[in-house]
């Protein structure tokens, strides 16, 4: 089960590096995020989140975040 906050930072991180740097996580595109799972996602939280993101965008949950960013203002 993952906590409340998890998902409030999630819905507000940004990729901090690479082709999409700076774009949110949820917003990267679908066959960046399958090509991570292929891979291997990165170590630590980073990780933890696009492993999120993946399993968000496997199940067509997207609007969950972009509701969550709306409802909690990172501020």
């Amino acid at each position: 089960m993952l906590d409340k906050q998890f998902l409030i930072d999630l819905a507000h991180t940004k990729m901090p590096f690479g082709k999409y740097k700076d774009r949110y996580l949820i917003d990267l595109p679908e066959y960046y995020v399958v090509w991570y799972n292929q891979k291997g996602f990165p170590k630590g939280k980073l990780g933890d989140m696009l492993k999120q993101v993946y399993e968000l965008k496997l199940n067509g949950l997207e609007e969950l975040i972009r509701n969550i960013k709306k409802q909690y203002p990172k501020g």
